[in-house]
Order: C-alpha cells, then structure tokens, then sequence
C-alpha cells in the first residue's frame, strides 16, 4: 500500500498513485502558488506569474529554473538528474479532461513538458518530498506509460515564443515588446466575455448568460405579477375610498340642502307650523302665562278672533284711522323746512298682531292699500259690497285668484297653498289680488341702485311724478286722487302714501310701516301734533338702500275684457324696469 504525502489518500499500486497525483494533485484547478490565485486557465496563470511574482520567481529559480527539479540520491548519483518528461497516457488524459475541460481544451505548453508545476499542487514541498523517496527506491523511476525526465529549459517569451538566456532578460522583453498587451486587462486577451444586459454581470459562456438572464426574466415576471396584484388592490381601495367619499359628500349635500330649505320655509312661512290662527291662540297663551294678560282677556279675544275668522273681516283691532287729515293739517300749520307735499287719498294704517307677527306685512300693506279703494268712489264698481278682509280670507282670495289662472309660476312656488300658513307675499301676489278684483296696476321694478352710495334716487323721482299732477303756483299740501303705493324690498314691506319736496329740492317719501304699533300711530292724531312724530314717517333719499325695490301703483279700474287679456300676460311675469 502506497501513501500519498501530499493528502494522506492510500493506494493499491504505483500506477494508482501517479493517476492520484496527476488527477488531484497536478491537473486539478490551478492555483498561483504565491497569492492563491484560482479559476484561470494555464497561459493565463503562467502570464500572471511571470508579471506579478517576477521576484519570487526569481528566487523560486534557484530550486529549479522554472520547469526544472533537481534530485539529490545517493552519493554515487549526485551529479545525475532526473529528466522528468511526462509522456500523458491517453486513457488517463481523457479522464483528466471530462473532469477539467480547461485543461484538456487549452493543455500544458510546449509538448507537454510542464512549467511551473508549483501551481498545480497547493502544496509543493510535499509533492517534492514524495518524488525524492521514489529516487531514493530505484536508481531510475518507472511509471507505466509515463517516464520523468528532469531537464533545462531557457524561459521562453508567453507572447511570441523567443526564448531568452535568463528570467531578467525574458522580463526586459516582455516589457519593451509586449507593453502594449500588458496595459490591456486580461480578459480581452483571451477568450469571449458576455456581458448581462440587465444587471452588468460579466459571464465566460454563453449558456451560463442565457441562464442567468432567465432567471431575471422570472424575478421581473413575478415582480410585475406582484406589482399588478398590488396595483389592483390600490386601485381597489382607491375606488372604495372615492366611493366612501362621495357618499359623504353628497349625503352632507343633502343635509344642508334640507337644512337651507327648512330654514327657507320658516324664513317664508311654509313650515306647516300653523297659520294665523295658531299663532294668535299660542302667543296670547303665552302673555297669559307671563302675566301680561288676564284670562278674561284671553277669552275674549279668542272669541273675536274667531268670529272675525268666521265672517272673513278684520276685527279692526290693529286699525288706527283719520292719520292723513291729521297730516294735511301739520303741513298746513306748520312743517316751515318743507316746500311742498303730495298726500294719497285717505288710507287706515295696520299694523301687526300676535297672529301675523314677524310674516303679516304684506297682508296688512294690502289692508292699507285696499282701505283707500274701499274710501274712493271711483272703485266702487269693483269693490261694491267688500270690506277689509282678513289675513286668512286674503290668503284664500289669492288662492282663488291662482285658480282662475293668474301667475302660475308664483302659485307653484308656494305649493298653491296659503291658508293655513305664514307664507310671505310680495309685489307678484298683490298685483295678481288686485287684477283679479279688476283693479287696474303695474309693478315697476328698481332692480339696482341708481345714484351714489347703494342709492336709488330713480325711485323716489318716479314716485314724485306719479302724484304731482298739479302746475308750479299750486298750493303747499295737496291732497290728490291717488291711491297709496305698495313698496316692496328684500325682507319687508310699506305703503307710500305721501312725498315732501324739501326748500333744498330734496325729495322725502311719507310711509306707512305695519310694524309700527297703533300707539305710535295715534301720537300723529293730535292737535298739537310734534315734528318729532312725522319723523317716524319719513324716509330720505339716503335711508333706502337695498339692492332692489318693487312698487305696485294703482292706476285705475280693468274692464272684463283687460281683465282677461292681463290674465294671459301673468302666465309669464313681466314687470317695468328701471333704468
């Protein structure tokens, strides 16, 4: 049994043990016996030992000039050498060669006769040691099929074959000749390199790109599956949270859009929380109940109310009468700062009840109105028989007014319904009472201002021109056939029932508020009447300055057949506008 000294392995023969050295210890992976090299084939080693360990080559020389090994024997055979040559079996070259295809395709230089084989065994020394004991057996070491002959080979030049006396002459060649392939990194000098197109991964065959580059194809294919999955779910969530989104935002729409609404129907009456009726019974409860009211009281008005419902008239409760005689005779005694003075024909003032409170001014602005007609003889064709109605019969004959086909569009925006509510009334809705009766108007419309400051001196020189019919010289207070005005603005109503013209040619209206209560009203019945009680009257050019005013101006009375024709006009509204 033979032992390998260099790994320790055992074999049967000598045959086996030069297989198991020329197998494992000298064909195997080449490694650079200086800095531990590896996977490069043999040129490529010997050219890196010849330019990055030329010193330690040099002194490795002195052991054995490059391919050479000298033997020591015995003392009869000290001048003898050892020509090693190897002379490879073929069998077991083939064998070599299916494990080590490097070697087998690019082989030892030079016919076989190995250089450096340091670098084929990671362990010279023992490989050294195991050759001389074979010496020391037999004067001449026969292998089968192989015989070693240690000989003297001149360094020869790895770039053009020139063969050089020693190490530092082929060192000075290669650098003088061959510089230019020594400054070109090593792998252009050899065999193709195949560069990854995805990663930059430099690979020596082909097949080992093809397969390095499938597997980035799969990584992307599943990373671009993940990715469509994820976006999928995100587009997902997305769709959900703009769902969730819009649902809030529209159910936050219609919140406040019920809650703008409700607020309107309060704001006009339409909430179905009574009428006048109601209102009266709650609001004299509750004065009973804060002590204000006797329960007697209470009874009593209650009863009125109820008869004056049942009949369809006002109670005349809220009426204060004889208001414009007692003003023809202030402007006639006194009233020095005032030039000259138009009244309307006589008009009863009304005024707000606990019934009406906060919504009733443009029925109690009609009560005033139609308590001129009633007092002037020329309205008697049309009026004959009527009194002051009140507010629940006025709203009724505005629903009979809408059922005869005058102003559908009004009459649909307040669901053809009024009694039994608080909802307001405007210029529209007196204009359509007033021609149903054959009472001849027309609205004239300041839908902006016209002077300075949000001003609308247009309005007051229009109302000026609507009562002075008489020439210059006339007398100072005149008391003409017009009836009252009904003016009407954003959120309240009055009746214009008279116009000053200043001594500095400023105009000033006289008006009628229904939220003024009778007790004021009565201050103006005095003999010694004060300034100080006009005042409440009057309203200059600057104290109106809402964006938009409507009046409704009496001019006459309708026949049947003008009735009929403005009957067809109201279907869609149309009113003066000026400017």
């Amino acid at each position: 049994m033979l032992s390998c000294n260099i790994c320790g392995e055992t074999v049967t023969s000598e045959p086996d043990m030069k297989a198991h050295l020329l197998i494992v210890h000298m064909e195997n992976e080449v490694t650079c016996p200086f800095c531990k090299l590896s996977g490069v084939n043999y040129d490529e080693m010997c050219f890196h030992i010849e330019t990055a360990h030329f010193e330690q080559n040099e002194l490795e020389k002195n052991f054995e000039r490059i391919n050479t090994v000298q033997y020591g024997t015995s003392n009869s055979r000290k001048d003898s050498t050892l020509q090693c040559r190897m002379e490879v079996n073929s069998s077991i070259h083939s064998a070599c060669a299916s494990n080590h295809p490097k070697i087998s395709a690019q082989g030892p230089p030079n016919n076989g006769i190995l250089k450096h084989k340091g670098f084929y065994s990671e362990n010279l020394t023992e490989s050294r040691k195991f050759l001389k004991s074979k010496e020391k057996q037999s004067d001449r070491t026969k292998i089968k099929g192989s015989i070693y002959e240690a000989t003297y080979s001149p360094p020869e030049c790895p770039f053009c074959g020139k063969i050089e006396g020693c190490s530092q002459d082929m060192e000075t060649h290669v650098k003088i000749e061959h510089a230019d392939v020594l400054d070109t990194p090593l792998e252009d000098c050899n065999q193709p390199l195949y560069d990854c197109p995805m990663c930059g991964l430099i690979c020596t065959n082909y097949h080992i790109l093809q397969e390095h580059v499938d597997l980035h194809l799969e990584e992307s294919s599943f990373g671009q599956g993940m990715d469509r999955v994820q976006c999928s779910r995100d587009l997902e969530l997305a769709q959900q949270l703009q769902q969730e989104e819009d649902r809030k935002r529209r159910s936050e729409e219609s919140r406040q859009e019920m809650e703008e609404f409700q607020n309107l129907q309060r704001q006009y009456g339409l909430s179905n929380s009574g009428g006048y009726k109601q209102q009266q019974l709650r609001n004299m409860e509750i004065e009973v109940n804060r002590g204000r009211m006797h329960p007697s009281e209470f009874h009593r008005r209650k009863a009125d109310m109820m008869e004056s419902l049942a009949i369809g008239i006002d109670d005349g409760k809220t009426k204060t009468s004889g208001i414009m005689e007692a003003l023809y005779r202030y402007y006639q005694n006194a009233a020095t700062d005032v030039r000259r003075v138009w009244l309307s024909t006589v008009v009863d003032h009304f005024h707000s009840s606990f019934g009406d409170k906060g919504w009733g001014c443009g029925y109690r602005n009609f009560q005033m109105l139609l308590s001129s007609l009633l007092q002037n003889d020329a309205y008697d064709d049309c009026l004959k028989g009527m009194s002051v109605p009140c507010i629940p019969k006025i709203q009724s004959m505005i629903e009979d007014a809408w059922k005869e086909g005058f102003d559908p569009q009004g009459a649909s925006q307040l669901n053809n319904r009024l009694q039994g509510t608080k909802a307001w009334i405007g210029a529209c809705e007196v204009y359509t009472l007033l021609t149903s009766l054959r009472i001849k108007c027309h609205i004239v419309d300041f839908h902006k201002s016209t002077g300075p400051l949000g001003t609308h001196p247009r309005l007051f020189e229009w109302i000026l021109s609507y009562y002075s019919s008489e020439r210059e010289g006339s007398p100072k207070v005149l008391c003409t056939s017009k009836p009252p005005i009904y003016l009407q603005h954003q959120g309240h109503s009055q009746t214009v029932v008279g116009i000053e013209e200043r001594k500095n040619r400023t105009l000033c209206l006289l008006v009628f508020d229904p939220g003024c209560p009778s007790r004021e009203m009565q201050k103006l019945l005095k003999q010694d009447m004060e300034a100080s009680s006009v005042k409440q009257l009057r309203k200059f050019v600057g104290n109106l300055k809402h964006k938009q005013y409507q009046i409704v101006a009496v001019e006459g009375v309708l026949s049947s057949e003008e009735k009929i024709a403005r009957r067809q006009a109201s279907q869609v509204f149309t009113a003066e506008k000026i400017p």
